[in-house]
């Protein structure tokens, strides 16, 4: 099982790779403006000097990520740099294929937006993928994880954005002086960076009920059985009528929500206080409906979080 589960994380990475370099064959070079992070700067260089943004990309990632290998994860470094490789040749290779009838562009200015808006979408999906695999897109990531790995304290974010606003300021001057590349790379990091925070947000959220009730085994047993997830039971007393009472803890998914309301609703005299709850950790089990466990598609490595 952990081999195949390590065969398949490697073909999603590779899959991946592949969708990143469509995703700029497609939609960042036909409209003509730099993207975020190192790619960015390699599609600069390209737009002036010619260097394909594959070559360029390949002879930037290569070096961080030995030192990553070395210095920080060994599977992670690998993984990161099948995604490097194969987004690297499918630039080179897709350079070489005429993908105009499939490209988006105007050349007259209509909906010039959307082109950078679907790349920025795509490039947010891709990373959260490679989050999910233990793997980085290179660039940045690359030296995110080294800056980190010398000093868990410091903060990458000002780094990130100093770099960024250095390629949306060139933009102005590579692509014509005019404002529009630099909004468009402003829009392209806006709309990756939102769908990566939106899509790995959403699978650490979760609802806690806090359930007053006379009837604790009842309710847990409706809960365990028919949502799948357990209670924690806590002794309780009514400070007003000074009456002895119980509190359930019960932490579930945003749509399970429904579930354990109508549960409550069967009961008299219980009621339930409700918080969003805006991120799970710990070493618990994950069950689905029909009781078996929960099993992660993509092999993590060595367990290291990004």
């Amino acid at each position: 099982m952990n081999r195949f589960k390590k065969i398949l994380t490697y073909l999603v990475i590779v899959g991946i790779g592949f969708v990143g370099a469509l995703n700029y064959e497609l939609f960042v070079f036909p409209n003509q403006f730099a993207p975020s992070g190192v790619n960015g700067i390699c599609t600069i260089i390209q737009h002036v000097f010619g260097i394909s943004v594959g070559s360029l990309s390949l002879l930037i990632n290569v070096p961080l990520a030995a030192l990553c290998y070395f210095k920080c994860s060994k599977p992670i470094a690998l993984r990161s740099m099948v995604y490097v490789v194969t987004f690297s040749l499918g630039l080179i290779i897709l350079d070489h294929v005429d993908l105009s009838m499939f490209a988006y562009s105007t050349p007259n200015g209509t909906s010039k937006i959307l082109g950078p808006l679907v790349a920025g979408v795509i490039h947010g999906f891709d990373c959260s993928i490679l989050a999910r695999a233990s793997a980085y897109s290179g660039g940045m990531d690359f030296i995110s994880a080294l800056i980190h790995e010398k000093d868990p304290n410091k903060s990458v974010y000002g780094l990130t954005f100093i770099m960024n606003v250095i390629i949306a300021i060139t933009s102005y001057f590579v692509f014509g002086y005019q404002m529009e590349p630099v909004i468009l790379c402003i829009l392209y990091s806006f709309s990756a960076s939102t769908l990566v925070e939106r899509r790995m947000k959403s699978g650490r959220e979760a609802v806690r009920f806090e359930i007053i009730t006379d009837y604790p085994r009842e309710i847990s047993d409706e809960i365990i059985r028919k949502v799948r997830h357990t209670t924690t039971l806590i002794p309780a007393k009514g400070m007003y009528a000074g009456r002895e009472t119980n509190l359930l803890i019960c932490v579930v998914n945003k749509t399970q929500v429904s579930q354990v309301a109508r549960i409550i609703r069967k009961y008299p005299y219980t009621f339930s206080i409700i918080d969003p709850v805006s991120e799970v950790m710990g070493n618990f089990k994950s069950l689905n409906t029909d009781g078996t466990l929960v099993r992660d598609v993509l092999d993590h490595g060595d367990g290291k979080t990004l």
